[in-house]
């Protein structure tokens, strides 16, 4: 265990970043033009709407994980629905890039030509079926520059370098900055000792982790109760909850006192909301808001936010922008989505849940709102270097880092 007490160091990352290079998706970051929508746009394509058929494929989980697979089928689903296109999904049989490219090659000899691919687990499917089917538009959640040309120790690039092809599109997203909301929130609502429980510790979970403790540490310096602020740290090593990490969990919030666990990392949550369930705990949800779900599953109120990334907007708009014929946009770019408005937070890609957030006094919806305000002009600013331990993010709280559960 390693416990340490810093002061804050935010280091400027920017309030909004497009680059050119989750849970995945890597930094090596090259700026690309403000917005979603480039710049400069080509003519539209001549290919009619109706002749667009959408498939989506799952990555290791199901549409039911209530996480990253599910938010881009309801998406995919409900855009298709609204346009008339014809969607489907295909689940792989299994967690291996072979299956999931077999899944590719079904949909397109099935005659789909858009397919959605949610999550950093598509970087090695994407590079083995781009190229193989260029009429093909492949776009591509939480897929970064770090997973397409992943480095090793010494950041020497493994393998050949590979250049993301003009029909496929990449979203990441700066998951610090609502991770630092979460944070932010948690201690402004009274929290004073509160839990990271990660996956993997892939670029995306850190990030959200990173910006977690890096809002923690800022509410605790304006409310000048650093000394009483404690944030315990650790990755389950998977992205699904079990018996060993709930174990994990119960001794959090029974033995150690953690009042409060932002469970980050897909099915994981659920050790983190079992073990809360035991002493009446709180939890903070992930990607997308899981208020409703946690809630109900474990215990009216439990859930006090979610820090939210949009990955349904993002489909959405990436959809529309390919039945009007504008995808060539937006091919072969890595882009990295965060805020876009420093006034209204809802329309931002990454941001808490208006509704669901358990606002009080201490925290209301107009501080929430002059705290985007912030990120969003630069006066409040947040690193997403992950490449330091947890507990040297800050110096003014306590971080204890524990690494892997397992």
């Amino acid at each position: 265990m390693k416990n340490f007490k810093k002061l804050s160091a935010l280091v400027l990352a920017g309030a909004m970043i497009f680059s050119l290079a989750a849970c995945g998706g890597g930094s090596a970051e090259t700026p690309a033009p403000e917005g979603t929508t480039p710049a400069e746009t080509t003519p539209a394509e001549t290919t009619p709407a109706s002749s667009y058929k959408v498939a989506m494929i799952t990555d290791y989980g199901d549409i039911t994980d209530q996480s990253f697979n599910q938010t881009t089928y309801e998406a995919c689903q409900e855009f298709c629905t609204e346009n008339n296109l014809e969607f489907t999904y295909y689940k792989p049989n299994g967690d291996s890039t072979a299956e999931r490219v077999a899944m590719v090659d079904a949909a397109v000899a099935d005659g789909y030509n858009v397919v959605v691919m949610p999550g950093y687990a598509f970087a090695e499917t994407i590079k083995q079926t781009a190229e193989m089917y260029p009429n093909v538009s492949f776009i591509a959640l939480d897929v970064g520059e770090a997973d397409l040309n992943p480095t090793d120790e010494n950041g020497e690039l493994l393998g050949e370098y590979y250049e993301v092809p003009a029909n496929v599109y990449c979203a990441v997203y700066q998951e610090e900055l609502c991770g630092y909301m979460a944070g932010y929130a948690a201690v402004k609502l009274g929290y004073t000792h509160l839990g990271f429980l990660g996956g993997m510790a892939v670029p995306a979970v850190q990030r959200y982790g990173y910006g977690f403790v890096q809002g923690a540490s800022a509410a605790a310096a304006e409310l000048g109760n650093e000394d009483s602020v404690t944030v315990e740290y650790v990755y389950g090593n998977q992205f699904n909850g079990d018996a060993d990490i709930t174990a994990y969990m119960d001794n959090w919030y029974q033995t150690l006192g953690v009042e409060v666990v932002f469970a980050c990392g897909g099915g994981i949550y659920t050790s983190a909301a079992e073990a809360a369930a035991k002493v009446d705990g709180k939890v903070i949800g992930v990607d997308v808001d899981q208020a409703a779900i946690i809630d109900t599953a474990y215990g009216e109120g439990m859930t006090v936010t979610s820090a939210m990334k949009g990955l349904a907007n993002t489909t959405k708009h990436l959809l529309q922008e390919t039945v009007d014929g504008n995808f060539s946009s937006y091919g072969g770019k890595i882009e990295t989505l965060g805020l876009v408005s420093g006034d209204d937070p809802t329309a931002n890609y990454v941001q808490l849940p208006i509704e669901s957030t358990q606002w009080s006094d201490s925290f209301t919806q107009e501080d929430y709102n002059a705290l985007v305000a912030g990120m969003f002009d630069g006066t409040i600013t947040v690193s997403n270097d992950v490449s330091v331990e947890p507990d040297a993010v800050v110096s003014n709280i306590t971080v204890n880092s524990y690494g892997n559960i397992k």
